[in-house]
């Protein structure tokens, strides 16, 4: 990836909305919700033990926050995409 992607990607405000896109994709083919929120989600636990381990490395530590933020708006959006799906099933 060129820094001028990395860099776009960074502050791109759709950026959780087209991953949390791609999952509900496998959502829609059959995979089940449980195991895609475990597979977005970065549990507290995990989070603590990486910053732990690089409690010395501000720039390390900075990009955890960011990940774990970024993981959490995705299961965000993932989780209303599924809500939707549960209830236009119901009223049809």
């Amino acid at each position: 990836m060129s820094p001028a992607n990395a860099y776009r990607e960074e502050i791109d405000p759709q950026a959780p909305q087209r991953e949390a896109a791609l999952f509900y994709g496998l959502f829609l083919r059959g995979h089940s919700a449980e195991a895609l929120r475990r597979d977005i989600d970065v549990p507290k636990k995990l989070l603590d033990k990486l910053m732990r381990r690089h409690r010395n490395e501000l720039a390390m530590r900075e990009k955890l926050q960011r990940v774990y933020h970024f993981r959490k708006q995705v299961l965000a959006v993932f989780d209303e995409l599924v809500t939707r799906e549960r209830v236009r099933e119901r009223v049809q």
